[in-house]
């Protein structure tokens, strides 16, 4: 253990590793963002907002419940096992977008999609915070999701020009076999198992058992109810992808419905991420400075704002100024919660809690769509988008009143 040293600079191969194969992690869900619903109402017929939406359901559904059981499934068989598991359920995600027949296929699609960026964002989030140490866990977050997101973005982006040339399938979902095909390989030949990290950082940690030895149901009540700090984080991050889910869906839709083209509603569709991605490169590090709390509620107040612009605006640029303000208030926030998790949960049991917090954020995806489906079917997309920026503003002010700052900065 003595040749074990924790820092983003003592391990600076392996965590730009990591960096990129999370940006192929992103990658494989960006490939949706711009142009399924377009082939949801196209192709299939559907009419329904809440029947669009039904692919963010179930994928948000499989990926929270991943989530969950991803965390505990490193702790107990290491974290490059998972990360190859999950890559290996993403091989036919690709194809099943390209030929799928009906769109109970485009939803079995995303449940192998949801069950892969359970195991592999999960465990590539986990790897980086036992690589960082606590110095740089902000700083490292920040990497990580900036490397997802900003994948995201160009994904999107691709895709739907992609779409506008050659048409909704299959050329855009054919850069998935290319993702997968690179992350699967960088997984199996050059990542290395960080466990012996943890196990290195719990030595210079508290032994209190009280402290470092909690059984599964403890570490799931303690990150969901009991602990202030970290049912706060869990709350904000269930609201960020509630709100995230909404844009996934129905922002593809409000734009078409205001008059843009696809090319436009692919170029839309990217700057939330993009900003998103980009942003992350300094909140994340910021937060190492600053402290995690004045970010997580700023962000999502920031996050609010941006939702009200869009619900507000019917031209390319008012569209646009929404995005820019919707990515930077989840930049604000989105490395800075799992960095807090990671402030707060032992080494020993932080696999699972962040696997807890996932479980939470990543069902805003399922409850985001199913909220904004019901309520734009019964009065209209201006009303599910206003009703999400009230919820995301309303969710800044419980972080503001529950959550005590976890990062002191030297």
């Amino acid at each position: 253990m003595s040749s074990i040293r924790l820092g983003i600079r003592e391990n600076l191969s392996q965590f730009s590793l990591l960096v990129v194969v999370n940006a192929f992690v992103g990658a494989m869900v960006g490939m949706e963002r711009s142009i399924l619903p377009a082939i949801a109402e196209e192709e299939f017929g559907l009419v329904a907002r809440s029947a669009i939406l039904s692919f963010i359901v179930v994928f948000g559904l499989t990926k929270a419940l991943t989530n969950y059981v991803a965390g505990s499934f490193s702790d107990k068989w290491g974290r490059k096992v998972v990360l190859i598991a999950g890559w290996l359920i993403a091989i036919p995600v690709p194809f099943l977008l390209s030929w799928a027949p009906s769109w109970s296929w485009i939803l079995g699609a995303n449940v192998l999609l949801g069950v892969s960026q359970g195991l592999t964002w999960s465990t590539t989030v986990i790897m980086k915070i036992d690589l960082a140490g606590p110095k740089n866990r902000g700083m490292a977050m920040g990497l990580n999701e900036f490397a997802g997101y900003f994948s995201v973005a160009l994904s999107a982006l691709a895709t739907g020009w992609l779409a506008s040339r050659y048409g909704l399938r299959p050329q855009p979902f054919l850069l998935g076999i290319v993702y997968v095909a690179l992350g699967l390989g960088l997984s199996v030949f050059l990542v290395q198992e960080t466990s012996h990290h943890v196990i290195h950082e719990s030595s210079m940690t508290s032994t209190d058992p009280r402290v470092d030895s909690l059984t599964a149901r403890q570490v799931f009540w303690k990150t969901s109810w009991t602990d202030k700090n970290l049912s706060a984080v869990s709350q904000a991050g269930l609201v960020n992808n509630l709100n995230d889910g909404m844009a996934w869906g129905l922002f593809p839709l409000l734009f078409a419905g205001a008059g843009m083209s696809l090319s436009e509603v692919g170029v839309l569709a990217a700057i939330y991420p993009a900003v998103w991605g980009l942003g992350q490169l300094f909140t994340g590090a910021w937060s190492d400075r600053i402290g995690r709390k004045r970010l997580i509620v700023g962000g999502m107040w920031v996050q609010a704002g941006g939702i009200g612009v869009v619900a507000n605006s019917s031209s390319f640029t008012g569209f646009v100024w929404g995005a820019v303000l919707l990515g930077a208030g989840t930049a604000m926030v989105y490395p800075t919660l799992l960095a807090a998790i990671g402030d707060v949960a032992h080494p020993s049991w932080r696999a699972s809690s962040v696997g807890v917090y996932r479980l939470w954020r990543d069902s805003g995806y399922a409850v985001g769509a199913l909220l904004t489906g019901v309520i734009a079917d019964a009065f209209g997309l201006f009303a599910a988008t206003s009703s999400i920026a009230f919820l995301t503003f309303f969710s800044g002010l419980l972080s503001a009143l529950r959550m005590d700052e976890t990062h002191h900065a030297p």
